[in-house]
């Protein structure tokens, strides 16, 4: 191998061409000469070719020859191993044909073995197959048992779960065709079954948690109302704090640390839970979703629907308890059921049952013609609106229809406290009060703020006023209890200046409109109109008292209410009404002097003789006077008793001086004058000692009752002076006369005659000297008659 190359080299040497070259070099690199020897028949030459290979093989032999040349020794030597080789493969041959003889011997009992252990292989084969698809089979089956084992028993869960875990696991793999079939056909019917079930279940807990509504919602509204009466007893505490320490009491106020807790509600949402999670089981989620709603939302509308039968302040204690239990309700199964309800779903459940409830309401709210009805209405929204709050349902909007009915709450209880305090008015003897124990005297004086000091009185105490004052209070203080409890937990948290619009309209329209009424009825005494009188003034009293406790009701201070300009507007109204009543009070008294008087009647105008002591219609009006001061003085403040007393003494100047002017007298003479002056002396006296005697003179330093008789006085003093025509003298006039009148003093001294209407009066007197008084009462005329 290594003398090719060298060959090779020769080859070239000896002038072989380059075909040769290439032909030889193919040849011995062993690659194919099908495309040469193709090229060369295609190009027509096959010759050259042949002539080639014919040369090559001729250069082949003698390269072989050479090499055995070469290696003839050792080729000598490789036959001869060669044969050596030969005789060892027939030793060998000879040994494998007994060798194979002795196998196909010993093989044939093995071959019949091993066909019969390839048998029994295959028998195992088939047998574990068969034990493997009976393996199959019977969980199939023991789950199918279980399925039928939970039907019975209505655990529908469970068997939803055998038969999901048959379908996922075991349907495809059931090597029984027909058992396959079977479970095929039986599964559909089974989940039908499962649904049927379960939704007869769910109908029956919509019919069950339908009539637990209303216990369900008085429950909650029931919390609500103990947890309101829990504030109002800590409102109560801290304002009766805040009295006893605005009255310079002590008082300690302490909050309770135990503060109870209202057991939450129960009711049993675990069928609807069931129902829904089988119906996500049964991939029938949705659908239920739906079925839910339609049915929550058809019993809501027929919930929403009020009674015919029973009148709604009956039935409204179910209806709203109804309304608040479904809502609770739905509530629970928002927060606990995993989507079966959505926010907007309950919205809109919400929104239909605040259009429905309002539009109620008002429709019953204009049929009611009572206010108690309508506080207990109200009262039992407000606490529907309290516990449904607390679930986060906006009730503004109902609440909004109770602000809108507050007028004619208001309105209805104003005419009930009409009817009240009318009848308090028609009932009332207007005679004081007498009050005999302690407890009297705090229900009717101090509970009202009517006491004149704080040291308790002795018993029995007589009041100054009469039964209609606390009768009436009590009436407006019911009024005001009644105005607060129906604005208060509405719309509007400051309600107090409404309290305060309201109160002064009962105080104007109602309280004072039947006083006046009263006050103007025909038949009414001096003493029924001047108690009258004295129970408006203590009325006015008590319209602080008023103000206070509607203040201490809206929880508002009291010292908030006690600034300048918080006062009512009734309290002027009122003061204006006792005017009225002092007014009518004075006319009457004014009737009833005249009837005393009379003076044309009781007087001899003209007498001869001159009659001592003969005044007895005087001593009457003395007497009147002296029992009308009297009752005065115990029930009237000062300044009213100055006025009564005043203007009955004043009322008894101008009557006499209306005596003198009077178209019935016709003259008069001296004799006459002088019993009147009798007479005014008599009322003079009178009147100094009852003004100082009731404590007047202490307060009016500067006034009487005697000057209240200064016409009447001036009058007789001028037609008993001496010299009458005085009174033409500015001087004079001024300081005795100014009380009279130019045009009334010129008629009534035309009416003076000095001597006595007798038939020889002109006789007797014809030669006795003219009275110089006369004379000066003659010019006096002559001056008047020039002056006017």
């Amino acid at each position: 191998m290594d003398a090719k190359p060298p060959k090779r080299r020769t080859a070239i040497e000896n002038g072989e061409t380059g075909e040769d070259l290439v032909l030889a070099t193919l040849i011995g690199n062993g690659d194919d000469l099908g495309p040469l020897v193709r090229h060369a028949f295609e190009m027509g030459r096959p010759e050259p070719l042949v002539q080639q290979l014919k040369h090559l093989m001729k250069k082949k032999e003698v390269e072989i020859e050479e090499l055995c040349k070469t290696h003839y020794e050792e080729f000598i030597r490789a036959v001869d191993e060669l044969r050596g080789v030969l005789v060892d493969a027939e030793e060998l041959k000879s040994d494998l044909a007994s060798d194979n003889f002795r196998l196909q011997e010993v093989g044939s009992a093995l071959l019949l073995k091993l066909e019969e252990l390839l048998e029994s292989y295959s028998i195992k084969k088939s047998v574990t197959k068969a034990i493997k698809m009976s393996k199959i089979c019977i969980e199939v089956l023991q789950l199918c048992v279980k399925c039928n084992t939970h039907l019975s028993a209505g655990q529908f869960y469970l068997a939803l779960k055998a038969v999901d875990l048959i379908e996922k696991s075991y349907l495809k793999n059931i090597p029984v065709n027909k058992i396959k079939i079977v479970i095929e056909k039986a599964i559909p019917i089974i989940k039908a079954h499962v649904e049927k079930k379960v939704t007869t279940h769910f109908n029956e807990w919509l019919v069950h948690i339908r009539s637990s509504a209303k216990n369900i919602g008085q429950t909650a509204i029931g919390h609500a109302a103990s947890a309101r009466q829990r504030e109002e007893e800590i409102l109560e505490r801290q304002r009766k704090a805040e009295e006893m320490n605005m009255y310079g009491m002590e008082f300690v106020y302490t909050l309770d640390e135990e503060v109870s807790e209202e057991s939450p509600l129960k009711f049993d949402l675990t069928p609807l839970h069931r129902s829904y999670h089988i119906h996500a089981c049964l991939g029938l989620q949705e659908q239920f979703r739906e079925y839910y709603y339609k049915n929550r939302m058809l019993q809501l509308t027929s919930d929403l629907q009020i009674s015919s039968s029973q009148a709604f302040v009956e039935s409204h204690h179910v209806y709203l308890a109804q309304i608040a239990g479904y809502f609770i309700v739905e509530d629970r199964v928002l927060r606990t059921s995993g989507g079966l309800l959505s926010d907007e779903q309950v919205e809109t459940m919400w929104e239909t049952t605040v259009a429905k409830v309002t539009s109620v309401l008002e429709t019953q709210f204009s049929l009611m013609r009572s206010a108690t009805h309508l506080l207990l209405v109200k009262d039992y929204i407000t606490l529907l609106g309290a516990a449904l709050t607390q679930y986060g349902y906006k009730v503004g909007s109902i609440l909004e229809v109770l602000d809108k009915s507050r007028d004619k709450y208001h309105d209805l209880l104003l005419e009930e406290c009409r009817q009240q305090i009318s009848n308090i008015f028609s009932n009332d003897t207007c005679e004081q009060m007498v009050m005999t124990k302690d407890a009297d005297y705090e229900s009717n004086v101090l509970a009202f703020h009517l006491q004149a000091s704080d040291i308790m009185p002795a018993f029995p105490y007589i009041a100054p006023f009469s039964s209609m004052v606390p009768d009436s209070c009590r009436v407006v203080r019911s009024f005001i209890k009644g105005s607060v409890d129906y604005l208060s937990h509405g719309v509007n948290c400051n309600f107090y200046d409404t309290v305060r619009k309201y109160l002064d309209k009962l105080l104007i329209d109602v309280l004072n409109e039947v006083i006046i009424n009263k006050v103007h009825s025909t038949g009414l005494g001096e003493s029924q109109a001047m108690q009258i009188a004295a129970n408006i003034s203590y009325l006015e009293r008590a319209c602080d008292f008023f103000v206070q406790h509607a203040a201490q009701l809206c929880g508002i201070p009291v010292r908030a209410v006690e600034r300048p300009r918080a006062g009512l507007t009734a309290q002027v109204v009122l003061k204006t009404s006792r005017d009225e009543a002092y007014l009518a009070l004075l006319n009457l008294v004014h009737s009833k002097l005249e009837e005393f008087m009379a003076l044309t009647e009781n007087i001899n105008w003209t007498s001869e003789e001159l009659v001592q002591n003969k005044n007895d219609y005087m001593n009457e009006v003395v007497f009147y006077l002296e029992t009308l001061l009297s009752k005065a003085q115990q029930i009237l403040p000062l300044d009213a008793l100055y006025k009564v007393g005043s203007g009955a003494l004043e009322h008894i100047s101008n009557s006499i001086v209306a005596a003198f002017l009077s178209d019935s007298v016709k003259r008069f003479n001296a004799n006459a004058v002088i019993v009147i002056n009798n007479n005014l002396k008599m009322l003079e006296n009178f009147a100094d000692e009852r003004f100082e005697s009731t404590g007047l003179k202490e307060v009016y330093k500067d006034g009487s009752f005697r000057g209240c008789l200064i016409e009447a006085r001036q009058l007789i003093n001028l037609l008993s002076s001496s010299q009458p025509e005085n009174f033409m003298n500015p001087v004079i006039r001024q300081k005795n006369y100014n009380a009279l009148d130019y045009k009334k003093v010129g008629i009534i001294c035309d009416k003076f005659k000095d001597s006595a209407d007798g038939i020889f009066g002109s006789l007797s007197s014809r030669n006795t000297k003219t009275n110089s008084r006369k004379k000066s009462m003659d010019v006096l005329k002559k001056r008047l008659k020039d002056f006017n």
